[in-house]
């Protein structure tokens, strides 16, 4: 069989694996997952008000339920970030346990053990916006996306995911236990709040604007509140989001494989 071959065969008995442990234990989903809906919750109801004050949709919408719209790829990018923190957990336990070493005496491509838990963790990720999306439905968000629009909005949510996973995996791989990596990534939740995912960059003071401006959750959430609203796309959005992913994605692949190699062998 040749090694490609192989190397696609263990990664998918790897994400089988992971998506098991998923199943058994569900209350690490639900925990991260009750964030991003209660951050929903809190911001329609307790603040949309006056944060809606003055604001108006394409569609005409105004005040809390225009709000609405305009939060949710704001709360996407929050469920992203919750979700992958559980990428970090898992991969500290797996590091901690022990299971490395008995992976190590296997005939199993080292990097699918990685990449099972990213595929696992993008899954968890998907699974959870679309929970988030239904409860903001259930609160009257009506996104006018077309077909075009959706499979734009999936593409960058799933780029840009991948990106943030294999940062936490290098973060869990890179702590020394596994309450170190449930505390490491946490600045990925807080870097939504200071972007315009809750409120537009002119409403912010200079220094935080510039900060919010550019970073890289800034250009995914303009990208998800144009393809969603059926509304213009900002070029530069795009070509930021790509270029973001790419970046984060690619360095942290890198450094994530290092340390899992430097972390075997010493292990």
């Amino acid at each position: 069989m040749p090694t490609l071959a192989y190397a696609v065969t263990d990664s998918r008995i790897m994400l089988r694996r992971n998506l098991r442990r998923l199943v058994k234990y569900p209350m690490l989903t639900v925990m991260l997952l009750g964030l991003p809906v209660v951050f929903l919750l809190l911001f329609v109801f307790v603040f949309g008000g006056q944060l809606g004050a003055g604001m108006t949709t394409a569609s005409g919408i105004t005040g809390r339920e225009a709000y609405l719209d305009y939060v949710v790829p704001g709360i996407i990018l929050v469920t992203v970030a919750s979700a992958v923190q559980g990428s970090a957990i898992v991969v500290a336990m797996d590091m901690t346990s022990g299971i490395i070493n008995r992976f190590r005496t296997m005939d199993i491509g080292r990097s699918s053990v990685l990449v099972g838990h990213v595929l696992a963790s993008l899954i968890q990720a998907l699974i959870s916006i679309a929970i988030v999306l239904l409860v903001a439905v259930a609160l009257g968000y009506r996104p006018t996306a077309n077909p075009f629009g959706w499979l734009g909005a999936l593409g960058v949510t799933v780029m840009f995911s991948i990106a943030l996973i294999w940062l936490a995996i290098y973060l869990g791989l890179a702590a020394d236990s596994v309450e170190t990596a449930s505390n490491s990534p946490m600045f990925l939740t807080i870097m939504p709040f200071l972007s315009t995912g809750f409120v537009p960059a002119d409403s912010l003071p200079v220094g935080v604007r510039q900060f919010a401006e550019h970073q890289p959750f800034t250009p995914v959430i303009e990208v998800l509140r144009g393809t969603l609203g059926d509304t213009p796309v900002p070029a530069g959005s795009v070509i930021a989001s790509i270029a973001w992913s790419v970046g984060i994605g690619g360095v942290s692949y890198l450094l994530a494989l290092r340390t899992y190699e430097r972390r075997a062998i010493t292990a």
